[in-house]
């Protein structure tokens, strides 16, 4: 006899006597616990809930409490020298299934019907007697585009273009490349060096879309430097 069953959730086939390691559960090591969320059943004849089978139930004792591997997340984004690395480890509950009921268990306060609601309560509302105009909502200002999405451009760049009045890949599109160099050039001498020749180019694909001729350009060209 096995049954498919609910815990923590996450769904696990589950017979007698077996061990399974779940998510963390509320209690101490050697409690009781029960889970009613019974989708399949398996006694000699299957029977499938709908979603759940009203009145089966999978009984279990808490042996511990533990913690999972630790699992490795590492992040990085290319060309923009971002790199995080984290560990993590899953609190977990050991249990080990002693019982597999398939009916005649007590539903739980989740499934048991709400109190329906007097109609009188609705009647005692006092009539509205003057209505407030609502008031005008604010336009939403445009952040305007990721600059940084064009090879080349690093985050101060992104930030000198947008406080000249250049916010989205159209509008870098449009600007010439004397003009660029002439905005980096006002920005100090660390920036005056660098080379915008391509990056209307590539603004102009992300502004129309074309993200896959973008990246096979920047494949192409190290640094965004035709």
């Amino acid at each position: 006899m096995y049954a498919i069953v609910e815990i923590a959730g996450q769904q696990f086939k589950v017979k007698k006597d077996q061990k399974v390691f779940v998510h963390r559960l509320q209690g101490e090591a050697g409690s009781k616990v029960s889970f009613d969320k019974v989708l399949l059943l398996d006694d000699g004849k299957v029977t499938i809930g709908a979603p759940a089978i009203k009145g089966a139930a999978v009984n279990a004792k808490i042996l511990n409490h533990l913690k999972g591997d630790k699992v490795i997340v590492f992040k990085k984004k290319r060309r923009k020298g971002y790199k995080v690395k984290n560990g993590h480890r899953q609190y977990l509950s050991e249990i080990v299934i002693e019982s597999i009921v398939a009916s005649g268990a007590k539903a739980t306060t989740s499934e048991k019907k709400a109190a329906p609601v007097k109609k009188e309560t609705a009647k005692k509302a006092a009539p509205k007697t003057e209505t407030k105009k609502a008031a005008p909502k604010k336009k939403a200002v445009s952040k305007g585009d990721d600059l940084k999405k064009v090879e080349g451009i690093g985050p101060k760049i992104a930030e000198i273009f947008n406080n000249a009045g250049i916010t989205t890949f159209a509008e870098l599109a449009g600007t010439s490349v004397e003009k660029l160099q002439e905005i980096l050039a006002a920005a100090g001498s660390r920036y005056a060096s660098k080379k915008p020749g391509s990056w209307p180019k590539q603004a102009k694909m992300a502004a129309e879309g074309k993200w896959d001729e973008l990246k096979e350009w920047q494949d192409a060209h190290d640094h965004g430097i035709e």
